[in-house]
């Protein structure tokens, strides 16, 4: 059973608990023969849901759209996409068996806020977007230059890092960090300036 999750001043939809079992389901299930994913039973998932919804409550604005950098199983992007419906994500997954997983998840849980790109951000044509994110796909510093084109003064970038986030920050303006046991997560505000 999915644990009951809770925010600081962000209010999930109410079907947010139901959809993120369905999808927890379909990991466990999917990954048994695909292992697309770390997370190898509830307890993991659980985890990586609320790792994925956590720092949510510090952003300030809501976004209209956003894009998601290596969405590998689906997390952060799909737990987002269930969490914002109010948001369009992107999700960029070049390595066809987990694109193929976020096709399925897309189709079973009818995420209509939400599209698949199996390809690299950086084929892709760039339009800003409100929000960018991406989860342990690579340096900082090289993330803001694969995603240049996508964002503008007023797009919030949100990565999700481990404990080196402060060593590949040094030289940014408007960052913040936030931590969580051994998460950190890195808010970049202004990146045309960044």
């Amino acid at each position: 059973m999915i644990k009951t999750f809770h925010l600081n001043g962000f209010s999930l939809p109410n079907c947010f608990e139901q959809s993120a079992q369905s999808f927890a389901k379909t990991l466990l299930l999917y990954n048994k023969t695909h292992n697309i994913t770390g997370a190898k039973n509830m307890a993991d998932i659980q985890e990586n849901i609320y790792d994925s919804i956590y720092p949510l409550q510090f952003l300030e604005s809501n976004p209209k759209n956003a894009i998601d950098i290596g969405s590998g199983g689906g997390f952060p992007a799909v737990i987002l996409a269930l969490a914002v419906p109010s948001c369009h994500f992107t999700l960029y997954e070049p390595i066809a068996k987990k694109s193929a997983f976020l096709h399925l998840i897309k189709s079973e849980l009818n995420i209509s806020n939400m599209d698949v790109k199996t390809k690299r951000i950086e084929e892709d044509e760039p339009k800003s977007v409100d929000l960018i994110t991406s989860r342990a796909v690579c340096d900082t510093g090289l993330l803001i230059k694969l995603s240049k084109g996508f964002y503008d003064k007023n797009t919030i970038m949100l990565l999700y890092k481990g404990q080196r986030a402060g060593e590949e920050i040094l030289n940014l303006k408007n960052v913040q960090i936030f931590a969580r046991q051994k998460r950190k997560y890195i808010l970049i505000k202004g990146l045309d300036s960044a």
